[in-house]
């Protein structure tokens, strides 16, 4: 085996070290949504197809189908949910903070397999959202903070940023 790779000195290794981001898969076009759609930003999708991004869907990792009933932060925001005084549930008032949570764990083990040091989430999120989540009254509002996996991820030193 040694002689196999014997090509491989440290200069070229480094070469093939690419900087990899981590993007919400409905931005990529992916129809992971809750209600089964996607929503396609793309200059994210044009990211992924250049081998730029890898996209994921932290509800989906999390065990949730697609579609799937509606979810928001009920008493805080991401952070708050973190430090267990907060919690996510759906629409018919299902508790699901441990699903998100088993979610978010996974998207941490990928981000760390590639070494991602950037993430672009979508915005509104109870998983991704990064400056806004919904209300918790499942009213249409927003309210400022953040989702569980953004959160999560920005309190491991990854930049994280929503659109």
């Amino acid at each position: 085996m040694e002689i196999f790779y014997s090509h491989l000195t440290k200069e070229r290794i480094a070469c093939y070290k690419l900087v990899m981001i981590i993007v919400s898969a409905c931005l990529a076009g992916i129809n992971c949504a809750y209600n089964g759609k996607n929503n396609r930003e793309p200059i994210i999708e044009s990211l992924v197809k250049k081998g730029k991004a890898i996209p994921l869907c932290p509800e989906q990792l999390s065990g949730f189908s697609t579609p799937r009933l509606r979810m928001e932060i009920i008493g805080g925001d991401g952070k708050d949910v973190l430090k267990h005084k907060a919690k996510v549930v759906n629409i018919e008032g299902e508790n699901v903070t441990n699903l998100i949570l088993n979610g978010v764990k996974e998207v941490f083990k990928i981000v760390k397999l590639v070494g991602a040091k950037e993430v672009i989430f979508k915005d509104k999120s109870p998983s991704c959202g990064v400056k806004f989540i919904h209300s918790g009254k499942f009213d249409g509002k927003l309210k400022k903070g953040m989702g569980v996996c953004s959160a999560f991820l920005h309190r491991k030193g990854i930049k994280v940023k929503g659109i």
